[in-house]
C-alpha cells in the first residue's frame, strides 16, 4: 500500500496464544459508513480475527443505525510495554488484529494491522463503496508497523523558520486551519503515490495514532499534538509543496513529514485531545508562521535541538506539563498560538459554553446543525430550532457526544460545537454533491 514503507521484519511478534492467554486488554469500536456520502451502514458485519492467525474468526459484531459497533474487549500485550522505550523497541507493544466488513449493496473491506493497545479504546474507521458504483473496488487496507516499532527513514532536517525574503514562499497574510489537507501518500517525487483528501483535524489524529502510542501520559500527548499540529500548519502557511511544483499539501514520508497511514485505526484518548486543541500552533516571539517543530524517536535516531518522542514520554510522568516539555526541547521562547480563522466552518465557536437557559442566534445554529444531522444518525433526537437551549436541545447534544465518543455531558463546549460543525457540513455537502 505504501510506496516509501520499509519496515523490516518485527523481531518479537506477540503469538496469538500469548495474547488469549493475557489478562490484559483494549477496546474496539468500528464505525462504518457509505463513502459516498458518509452516512452510517446499519447492519454491517464485521469479523475480527488475529493478524498472526486470521484463519479463526475471534468475534463477529454488527453496527447499529449510527454505523457502529459495540465496543469490543481483545487480548493486547502489558501497557507497561508501551511506556517503556527499552522494551517497546523490542517487543511489540500493541497486538493486531484484521477486520472483514461486509454490508448489503457494498463491496467488503478487508483490514489487516489494526492496532490494539492494552488499555487504550481504538476506533477504526470504515468507508464503504456501494456495489454498483463504477469506480474500481476500494483496495485493501495494510497497517503497516507504527513508527515507534517499525523502521522508517529518519526525518531530513530544515530550518525550524522558513525564509520570508524569498519571492512566493510566504503567501498566506495570516494561519489558517484548513479544512482539507491534500496527503501524498509517498516521497515528493514519487509522480504515481495517489493523493488523499483527509479533514484537518481527521490527519492529525492519524498522525498521532502512528507517531505516538495513546497510553503516554495526557500532557506528553498534548505536546506531541502541538508539535504535529504546528509543523503541519506550517506546510499549509508557507504552501511548502506547492511553491516548489507539487499539488498536495505534505506527504507521508517519515523523511519528509509525518507518518500518515490510509485507513489506520486511531485511538480515542488522541481524538479527544485533537478536538480540544484543534487550532493551536506553537509560535515565536516575532515570528508570524508556526514553528516546523521536527521530532524524533529518541532511541534509535537522535535529534539535538529537536523534541524526542520517548523523552517526552519521560517528561509527562515526571509531571512535566505540556508547555514545560515543548520547552525543554525547544527553548523558553516557544509558546502556543491560536489560528485566526478555521475554515470550512458555517460560524465560529461563540466563545462560551451553551447549556440549559442559554438562548440567541448560536443556540439556534446549534440546533439547525443538530437536526440535520439527526435526520441522518437516528439515535440523535430531533431538535427544533427555536433559539432556546432546552432539556429538548439537552438531550440532543448528550446522544450526539456519545456517539461520537465525546465526554456526556449535554453541553456544548469547544470541542463539541466544532465537532457537529463537522458533522454538518460532511453530512449535509456530501448530501448535496450527490442528490
Amino acid at each position: 500500500m505504501n510506496p516509501i514503507f520499509h519496515a523490516q521484519e518485527t523481531p518479537n511478534p506477540v503469538s496469538p496464544q500469548t495474547l488469549q492467554s493475557s489478562q490484559n486488554t483494549g477496546l474496539l469500536q468500528v464505525h462504518v459508513v457509505s463513502i459516498q456520502n458518509s452516512f452510517p451502514i446499519q447492519n454491517a458485519v464485521v469479523r475480527i480475527s488475529s493478524t498472526k492467525d486470521n484463519s479463526n474468526i475471534l468475534e463477529q459484531l454488527r453496527t447499529n443505525s449510527s454505523g457502529q459497533t459495540q465496543e469490543i474487549a481483545l487480548p493486547a500485550p502489558p501497557e507497561s510495554i508501551s511506556l517503556d522505550a527499552s522494551a517497546a523497541i523490542n517487543e511489540q507493544p500493541y497486538a493486531e488484529y484484521d477486520l472483514l466488513i461486509e454490508a448489503p449493496g457494498f463491496q467488503p473491506v478487508n483490514i489487516t494491522g489494526t492496532e490494539i493497545l492494552s488499555g487504550a479504546t481504538a476506533i477504526q474507521p470504515v468507508a464503504m463503496t456501494p456495489k454498483e458504483e463504477e469506480t474500481s473496488p476500494e483496495k485493501d487496507i495494510l497497517i503497516p508497523d507504527h513508527t515507534l516499532y517499525g523502521t522508517y527513514p529518519p526525518k531530513i532536517a530544515e530550518p525550524e523558520i522558513k525564509p520570508v525574503m524569498e519571492s512566493g514562499e510566504i503567501v498566506l497574510s495570516r494561519v489558517v486551519v484548513p479544512e482539507t489537507i491534500i496527503v501524498h501518500d509517498g516521497v515528493p517525487s514519487d509522480r504515481s503515490a495517489p493523493n488523499y483528501y483527509v479533514p484537518y483535524r481527521d490527519y492529525i489524529k492519524n498522525v498521532a495514532s502512528s507517531e505516538i502510542y495513546s497510553t503516554w501520559p495526557e500532557s506528553t500527548i498534548v505536546a506531541n499534538v502541538l508539535a504535529i499540529m504546528s509543523f503541519t500548519l506550517n506546510r499549509v502557511y508557507t504552501e511548502f509543496y506547492r511553491n516548489r511544483g507539487y499539488d498536495f499539501t505534505i506527504t507521508s514520508s517519515t523523511a519528509f513529514d509525518h507518518k500518515w497511514i490510509y485507513g489506520r485505526n486511531i485511538f480515542q484518548s488522541i481524538s479527544l485531545i485533537v478536538d480540544e486543541i484543534f487550532d493551536n500552533y506553537l509560535s515565536r516571539p516575532e515570528v508570524r508562521q508556526p514553528i516546523l517543530t521536527q521530532y524524533c524517536d529518541g532511541k534509535r535516531v537522535q535529534c539535538p535541538n529537536w523534541m524526542t518522542q520517548w523523552g517526552s514520554c519521560d517528561l509527562g510522568e515526571q509531571g512535566y506539563s505540556a508547555i514545560q516539555i515543548l520547552r525543554h526541547f525547544y527553548g523558553d521562547s516557544i509558546y502556543i498560538n491560536t489560528a485566526e480563522q478555521i475554515e470550512g466552518i458555517p460560524a465560529s465557536w461563540p466563545g462560551y459554553d451553551l447549556t440549559i437557559g442559554a438562548s440567541g442566534p448560536k443556540v439556534r445554529q446549534l440546533q439547525e446543525q443538530l437536526d440535520a444531522i439527526a435526520t441522518i444518525y437516528a439515535s440523535i433526537p430531533r431538535v427544533s430550532p427555536d433559539g432556546v437551549y432546552g432539556p429538548a436541545t439537552q438531550r440532543s447534544v448528550s446522544a450526539f457526544q456519545s456517539v461520537f465518543g465525546l465526554p456526556q455531558t449535554g453541553v456544548v463546549d469547544f470541542r463539541t460545537w466544532y465537532r457537529i460543525s463537522h458533522i454538518y457540513v460532511s453530512v449535509t455537502r456530501m448530501a448535496e454533491l450527490n442528490g
